[in-house]
């Protein structure tokens, strides 16, 4: 199982001499067999037009699309990505257990005036599905979703093949339980064993004390539960719009310092990171 990183950022993207290593763009990750073939996309910030343009590359043909929740970040990417316009399949699922949501994420973001282009328009042939609460398969991998701790909700996956586990917890406060959220419990249950953990991690310490209830993790949270759940690996992800390359380097200084399983790897997300597991 391959993950890449199109967009790592949260709330609004950014760019600038201070954004280089990790990158500005927003959410969007790419699970893919070990073949290198593209299997899932999770998110269409605005990472996913760099995407777009490797996929019409490759002419990719089957497109399954995965959404965490609706916020913009999340979402805004959607019409500037370009296979859209093209004659391909995608399955959108995710944000709800409901079918109707799902066309709902990606409908939103092309309704005028916000969009010149309709997204009745569009060339791409559409199908929707619910995600099943207790799991099921995209392509040849499992998956599992989870009710997420943010404002007006949303899910987090599991992703499983051959034995290999990725959880992938964006937008999820840890600190304060939304409604719908699922319980600590039932994370460190949803999480254990994971080879790769990727978690919201936007504040710290002492900027969460101002945000309570804003739907997002510190750094000190994700680290708490990746340990709890015994993963082999953590990945710091959704970096706050203000965080600069140095101050993420900082905090996973902080996080190396901190952490009790010494075994456990750790590392902030990169724009265009590529990872293979088992790590």
């Amino acid at each position: 199982m391959i993950v890449k990183f199109w967009g790592v950022r949260g709330s609004i993207p950014v760019c600038g001499k201070d954004f280089i290593k990790y990158g500005g763009s927003t959410s969007c990750v790419e699970i893919k067999d070990a073949a290198g073939h593209s299997s899932i996309i999770v998110d269409s910030g605005t990472g996913i037009k760099n995407l777009g343009r490797e996929m019409m590359k490759k002419k990719t043909k089957r497109i399954n699309m995965l959404f965490t929740h609706q916020h913009w970040d999340h979402v805004l990417g959607f019409p500037f990505f370009a296979p859209i316009y093209s004659n391909v399949e995608i399955l959108v699922m995710g944000g709800s257990y409901a079918t109707d949501e799902a066309r709902e994420i990606v409908a939103k973001t092309m309704q005028p005036p916000g969009f010149p282009v309709k997204f009745e328009e569009i060339e791409a042939k559409f199908s929707f599905a619910p995600v099943c609460k207790n799991g099921c398969n995209v392509g040849d991998i499992k998956v599992f979703p989870i009710e997420l701790s943010h404002p007006n909700g949303g899910l987090g996956y599991r992703f499983e093949k051959k034995g290999l586990k990725f959880v992938f917890l964006t937008d999820n406060e840890l600190g304060y339980s939304h409604p719908g959220a699922a319980s600590y419990r039932d994370y460190v249950d949803f999480c254990r064993g994971a080879d790769l953990l990727v978690h919201d991690s936007d504040y710290t310490p002492s900027e969460y004390k101002k945000r309570v209830t804003w739907g997002h993790s510190t750094w000190e949270m994700a680290l708490k539960l990746a340990e709890d759940a015994g993963a082999g690996a953590l990945g710091l992800f959704h970096h706050n719009q203000e965080r600069t390359d140095k101050q993420i380097d900082e905090i996973v200084s902080l996080c190396l310092k901190k952490r009790k399983l010494k075994k456990m790897k750790i590392f902030a997300c990169a724009e265009g990171m590529e990872i293979k597991l088992p790590l």
